[in-house]
């Protein structure tokens, strides 16, 4: 079994490693003071949420019209390019006085540029990384993102706190502009991983093709759908509690690292496939108890305990990863990015929606239902297929991990 030292000695992992840290923590400390400002400024559920995780919604256009660039552009400039380019305008967003109107058309902006992120990001980890690393690599990814997101989301609070949430978001740019720098100085050149012009047509033939097999889909909808409910009720926690959503957002993203951890490291092959929806349910499942109004020891424990769900992520992406051909691996987690992010905008603009006509409370249970429901479903779908006559063979293309002749890790 690989080993976290594997990781760190492989050359430029650790410089995406820390970029990505930086972009994650620029990210949490910025959408914090922003959400907090737009509520305070309003008053309105629908807003904060959207003003958090409505960039999200514009990585569908992205993933439907730029997700082609993600194998034909440079990984290095690419990416510095886009943490200056989320440093500007983060900094655009702390500028007293700025229309509400503004501030989502310049969210929406950042958003369409992040569709590539993902893409461009988890693209260059696949070549950095042999294949039998990829799924520990990609797990500490994610857990930087906890880990990273505790204390981004304390950090927010206490600088809400002691400045103001316009001093957060300034913050949160000077980290986007350490991203860029960490890039540029770090990554080594490398040619795009493909050939030939990007382009609107190029990335819906990409597209459709990867959606063409249906186990594919059933790991593409794994991927949105249950955990961009989750995310919804996770985008009402400001105004659920405005005074304690940074400690609530600080318990889910310890919940995500420890469920990272145990998964990327931890459970043996021949149960990954097996744990796959059970630990995804677990997403939801603990959201339930806030129809009882918890206390807010009982909420806190409700949150850390649902984010752990977060890891079957991992496993989804590690069944994604056997039935795609390696030359469209990066479009393919790309789609996988882009499609998470926007179902993540989608569910906040419903979780909003719900919250304004009923309350943050009933807005955070009706999603974990929808969540806990979805996950059922695609589990049931997930098993008949596996017990029909004749399977679905990974892509042409695609590379068996090491392991087995079946499967390699993502």
């Amino acid at each position: 079994m690989p080993r976290y030292r594997d990781l760190f000695r492989t050359p430029e992992f650790t410089p995406l490693f820390l970029t990505g840290s930086a972009h994650c923590a620029a990210q949490t400390v910025a959408g914090l003071g922003l959400a907090t400002l737009v509520f305070r400024t309003t008053g309105s559920p629908l807003l904060s949420a959207l003003a958090m995780f409505g960039p999200s919604l514009a990585q569908l256009l992205g993933a439907t019209t730029l997700l082609s660039a993600a194998d034909r552009l440079p990984p290095r400039a690419t990416i510095a390019g886009m943490g200056l380019f989320f440093a500007l305008a983060t900094a655009v967003l702390a500028i007293p006085a700025l229309p509400t109107w503004a501030v989502f058309v310049i969210l929406f902006a950042e958003g369409l540029v992040a569709s590539l992120g993902g893409g461009v990001r988890y693209g260059l980890l696949n070549e950095i990384l042999p294949r039998e690393n990829y799924l520990l690599g990609r797990s500490v990814m994610n857990m930087s993102v906890g880990a990273f997101q505790i204390g981004g989301f304390a950090t927010g609070g206490v600088l809400i706190a002691l400045l103001s949430p316009r001093g957060a978001v300034l913050v949160g740019a000077g980290l986007y502009l350490a991203a860029a720098l960490l890039a540029r100085v770090g990554l080594g050149a490398r040619p795009p991983r493909a050939k030939g012009r990007a382009s609107v047509a190029e990335t819906w033939r990409t597209n459709r093709r990867l959606w063409s097999s249906p186990a594919r889909r059933r790991c593409y909808l794994a991927l949105w759908v249950p955990n961009g409910l989750v995310v919804g009720c996770e985008s009402l926690f400001v105004p659920y509690d405005p005074e304690r959503a940074g400690l609530l957002f600080a318990c889910g993203a310890l919940g995500m690292l420890a469920g990272d951890t145990v998964i990327g490291r931890f459970v043996p092959a021949r149960l990954r496939g097996r744990i796959r929806f059970p630990l995804q349910a677990l997403l939801a499942a603990p959201f339930l108890v806030f129809a009882l109004d918890p206390a807010l020891p009982l909420a806190l424990l409700a949150v850390t305990v649902s984010a752990v769900g977060y890891g079957a992520s991992l496993l989804h992406q590690e069944r994604l990863m056997t039935l795609v051909p390696e030359e469209l691996s990066g479009h393919a987690l790309g789609l996988h990015s882009s499609g998470m992010l926007a179902l993540q905008g989608v569910s906040a603009a419903l979780a909003g929606t719900l919250a304004q006509y009923t309350s943050p409370r009933t807005g955070m249970v009706l999603l974990a239902l929808a969540s806990l429901t979805v996950t059922l479903a695609l589990a049931r779908a997930d098993r008949r297929a596996d017990g029909a006559p004749t399977s679905e063979a990974p892509s042409s293309g695609a590379r068996p991990s090491p392991r087995t002749d079946r499967r390699r890790t993502a």
